[in-house]
């Protein structure tokens, strides 16, 4: 087989258009890189990142290059006279201390080493593309009767050796989008023994990923606390509610885990409702009779003309005074914690109803249909929005009275499909707004076809604890006669200052933020409020008399950060990023034409219907080159005046591969 780089003979001749033919090279690319070397760390650092030697044409040059590289390895200087040193006896075959002072000299400027290192790379591997070629015309001169029958296999195998790009100076690039598989359970340690206990053992006990008890559990102590607690962060105050979604396909028994969490609640209920019955039989009869007296004196004063002056004014008085008595006798409504299904209307009216304070807990997502429009044909969600935030709301409708919450409090748990997040997407209004960015949301892995036929049973005492301590946490803050307001140690003030100061720089472009600032502007917020819940939970007597300290704060930190890897995926299902949806085409492109290479100018107009003018790929541009699927090459050196050449791109190998 022939040696690299050498002329072909065919049939014991030289084709004649390779007599005249050399290899393709630069040997004064090769200079200047070797001289920028000498002269300048950073042109080495940069040179090293695409070279590794063997793309020297010359083999004095490829010397020279490892010379310099083992100098730099151990840390000693790489000037000339350190490399004519290092290279010893060989110094003479590569030219001379005078070659190295030369190399020096043909640099024009040290910053352009990197573009004549990729000139050096480019050449190299036309060669390599020269030489594959020569094995291939050998290849298929050398086979015979039995060797054709592998022709077909080497020949494969030569390609692929060829196609196969060097990777040298990439970096393993970062997925686009966060997948859904392999996402961070729910740390169920962080809640205290009771409940992760409980949390972990229901889990097991249904074979469903523990995001979906611990995720629950959350929204079942946000029905407890919301409305009734508040907690004081350092420049705000948060209400104790929280909008949880679990996402998990059907089939995955989230109806069984819903109503084994939400027991507790239903049984609080039911006690609210047995102490309320007497009051409300006595507040019936009370405005029955108010009722009576008030027809009774209206009517009277009604009668009251043929009267003297002084008892028509008496009359009156009276029937006024009943009057407003009667207003005054109001028949409180039955205690509802929670609704399962209820219109935006209907959420409304029991916010007035229950004092502020409702929940929504559902197995199902139809709540979010609903606020999208289902019934009303356009989005209503106001409630939702004030009700996250424990915002006053008063409600206007012409045929109905006025209502009017002073501070409205809804809590969520949500268990709904996959499909959901794509509804969510599909009503602008909802990012808009600023609904998406109130959710906290978990995508569990599905244990669908891994699951156990004889799960470890729950121990009776833990269902017992948890059902006990669960009710009596609701019933103690739903007899609270005002609301009460929850603090924080100095320490713990401290880290959520510290926080504040480490979540600020994720918005930036750079930052895993940049694309849900609405989500992220919200998260600090709702780690104060399961600071809270989670404070309550572990001290369920007199959690409302103790501040919250800081081991507390750093549990409900790592839920959020738990969240906040999970609302990443949730992100990418509904498509909320349009610069990551804009990259995903263009690699997509870029994949589709083998593109290695590529200014903006390129894939612009191919992809017109999506960018319109050039500068539109900039976000693009910028988010494959933050994901390390991109990254633009050096700039040619300026030869005259002019605009600067446009920028060029290449593209990651990995790019290049169809499983990818």
């Amino acid at each position: 087989m022939a040696k690299p780089n050498q002329l072909r003979v065919i049939d014991g001749e030289t084709p004649e258009a390779d007599l005249d033919r050399m290899p393709p090279h630069n040997i004064g690319a090769e200079q200047v890189v070797l001289g920028a070397a000498m002269l300048s760390p950073a042109a080495l650092t940069e040179a090293r990142k695409l070279l590794d030697g063997s793309e020297f044409y010359r083999p004095a040059h490829l010397r020279i290059w490892e010379a310099i590289t083992a100098l730099a390895g151990r840390g000693a200087p790489f000037d000339p006279l350190a490399v004519g040193a290092e290279l010893g006896r060989d110094l003479a075959t590569t030219g001379g201390a005078l070659c190295l002072h030369n190399l020096i000299a043909q640099v024009p400027a040290a910053t352009n080493a990197g573009y004549y290192a990729c000139m050096i790379r480019d050449l190299a591997y036309a060669r390599k593309v020269i030489d594959s070629g020569d094995r291939l015309t050998e290849l298929g001169y050398s086979a015979t009767g039995n060797d054709a029958a592998n022709l077909r296999g080497a020949v494969a195998a030569e390609f692929a050796a060829v196609a196969s790009a060097d990777v040298r100076g990439w970096a393993e690039p970062t997925p686009l989008t966060s997948t859904a598989t392999g996402l961070p359970s729910f740390p169920l340690w962080t809640f205290p023994d009771w409940l992760g206990e409980y949390a972990a053992s229901l889990a097991e006990v249904t074979q469903t990923p523990p995001d979906l008890a611990g995720c629950l559990a959350l929204a079942v102590l946000a029905v407890a606390a919301g409305g009734k607690v508040w907690i004081q962060a350092p420049a705000w105050r948060e209400p104790a509610n929280l909008f949880v979604v679990v996402i998990l396909p059907p089939g995955n028994r989230k109806s069984e885990v819903y109503r084994a969490i939400c027991a507790p609640i239903k049984a609080a209920e039911q006690a609210l409702i047995a102490e309320a019955e007497p009051l409300i039989a006595e507040a019936v009869i009370a405005r029955r009779v108010a009722e009576a007296h008030a027809d009774k004196t209206a009517k009277t004063a009604e009668n009251a003309a043929a009267l003297d002056p002084t008892q028509r004014a008496l009359a009156l008085t009276e029937a006024t005074e009943a009057k407003l008595a009667l207003d005054a006798t109001v028949v409180p409504a039955r205690p509802r914690l929670y609704s399962d299904d209820a219109t935006v209307e209907v959420l409304t009216s029991l916010l007035c109803e229950q004092g502020g304070r409702m929940a929504v807990l559902s197995p199902e997502g139809e709540i979010f249909s609903i606020a999208a429009g289902r019934y009303s044909g356009a989005p209503n969600f106001a409630v939702l929005k004030k009700g996250h935030a424990g915002e006053e709301m008063r409600v206007d409708r012409m045929g109905r009275e006025s209502e009017h919450i002073d501070a409205a409090t809804v809590t969520l748990g949500i268990c709904t499909q996959p499909g959901v997040l794509a509804e969510l997407g599909d009503t602008p209004q909802f990012r808009d707004q600023g609904l998406l960015g109130r959710l906290l949301y978990a995508l569990p892995d599905s244990l669908l076809g891994h699951r156990k036929n004889r799960p470890d049973p729950m121990p009776a005492d833990q269902e017992a604890t948890y059902r006990t301590s669960m009710k009596a946490l609701v019933l103690s803050l739903a007899r609270l006669a005002e609301p009460t307001t929850l603090t924080f140690t100095p320490d713990a003030h401290d880290a959520i200052t510290q926080l504040l100061a480490d979540t600020e720089p994720r918005f930036r472009p750079d930052g895993d933020l940049a694309h849900m600032t609405d989500w992220g502007g919200k998260l600090v917020g709702a780690i104060v409020r399961i600071a809270g819940l989670l404070h309550l939970a572990k001290h369920l007597r007199d959690g409302w008399n103790r501040p919250i300290t800081a081991d507390t704060f750093a549990d409900a930190a790592d839920i959020g950060e738990y969240f906040t890897t999970h609302a990443k995926a949730a992100y990418d299902a509904i498509g909320a990023d349009p610069a990551t949806a804009d990259a995903k085409a263009l690699l997509d492109w870029a994949r589709s034409t083998s593109r290695t290479r590529f200014a903006a100018r390129d894939a612009q107009p191919p992809l017109r219907t999506r960018f319109k003018k050039i500068t539109d790929l900039d976000p693009a541009l910028r988010v494959l080159e933050t994901h390390g699927w991109i990254r633009r090459l050096p700039t040619p050196p300026r030869t005259g005046r002019g605009r600067p050449a446009a920028p060029t791109y290449e593209v990651h190998p990995a790019a290049l591969e169809t499983d990818r």
